[in-house]
């Protein structure tokens, strides 16, 4: 399936409903839906609430029953957002929430989804963005992927992310990972590898560490592993910080809080060949998303029986 023949490139001020569609069935009574939350497209709350109710069961396998943080904007994007992970008890009984100990040794209610009425009871309450442990709540402490966030310094093109997107899958592959990329909706893609949940926290964050290390010192020329902005400059960051406890990376077929209302996206790696920005799909291609899901290319996105591979300071 040709990624340009989805829909055609726009800019933010142009993606918008082509039409204003009918009222998608949703769990969830949605207030305000006139409110405009993308005010240099118009998007309305409605209109993101209409994308989350169809995306509902693709998005659900992914983010739910895990620990989510949540990205609300209450008065639309371009005013003040904030993360929310605890339960504050304000959002009813579809959201629910797990207790888990923190480093103090005192146990916090950390919020999860896994139901619609869930999904959309976060959306009524201003939520845009949800994203989630490498976890799930049945055990907190064993890891179920590994995500490699290529994130590219300011003034780099997407030329230099598609490749080391690349660079990331064969390396990975090299040491038996089977991977699969993620736009993120953002500046990036995530380079994922499902991990069948065995490994704790101390071997994941280890190996990404190491990892993300020895990629940068057979490349500094093009990679980074620094934390400093300043040592980043004109490379791509190998952010490996996504793979540590409590830490979270954006879920599949989250909208962002960005202009023009991207999300993010599963590919296949043939697909990331040819696919022109990390923001390429919006919510106004809800309809295409749910479609593509069920294509060949991405069938099987995102599962592999493997496990978190001992770490050797190899040739990359």
């Amino acid at each position: 399936m040709a990624i340009n023949s989805l829909r055609e490139d726009k800019k933010p001020e142009a993606v918008v409903l082509e039409k204003p569609a009918a009222q998608l069935s949703s769990p969830v009574a949605i207030r305000n839906r006139e409110r405009v939350i993308f005010p240099e497209s118009s998007i309305t709350k409605g209109a993101l609430a209409d994308y989350f109710a169809q995306i509902a069961p693709l998005m659900l396998p992914w983010a739910g029953s895990r620990p989510i943080s949540l990205v609300r904007c209450t008065q639309g994007r371009a005013k003040k957002c904030f993360f929310q992970k605890h339960d504050a008890e304000s959002f009813g009984d579809a959201v629910r929430h797990i207790g888990i100990t923190e480093k103090v040794c005192h146990e916090e209610a950390y919020l999860y989804i896994d139901t619609p009425e869930g999904l959309l009871t976060c959306v009524q309450m201003g939520t845009i963005e949800f994203h989630g442990w490498g976890v799930r709540i049945e055990d907190v402490e064993k890891a179920d992927r590994l995500v490699f966030d290529v994130d590219p310094d300011e003034g780099l093109d997407f030329e230099a992310v598609r490749s080391a997107a690349f660079q990331f899958r064969d390396i990975l592959a090299s040491i038996g990972l089977a991977t699969f990329p993620m736009l993120t909706g953002g500046k990036g893609v995530h380079v994922t590898a499902p991990l069948t949940p065995r490994a704790d926290w101390a071997e994941i964050k280890d190996f990404a560490h190491r990892l993300a290390k020895a990629v940068a010192q057979n490349d500094p020329e093009h990679f980074t592993a620094a934390l400093p902005k300043a040592q980043r400059k004109g490379r791509i960051f190998v952010d490996y910080l996504r793979n540590q406890r409590g830490a979270t990376a954006v879920m599949p077929y989250s909208a962002r809080a960005r202009p023009g209302a991207p999300v993010a996206a599963p590919l296949s790696w043939k697909e990331m060949e040819t696919i022109d920005k990390p923001s390429h799909f919006t919510i106004a291609d809800g309809k295409a998303l749910a479609k593509r899901a069920t294509s060949k290319a991405l069938s099987g996105w995102g599962r592999a029986d493997q496990s978190c591979p001992t770490f050797e300071n190899r040739h990359l």
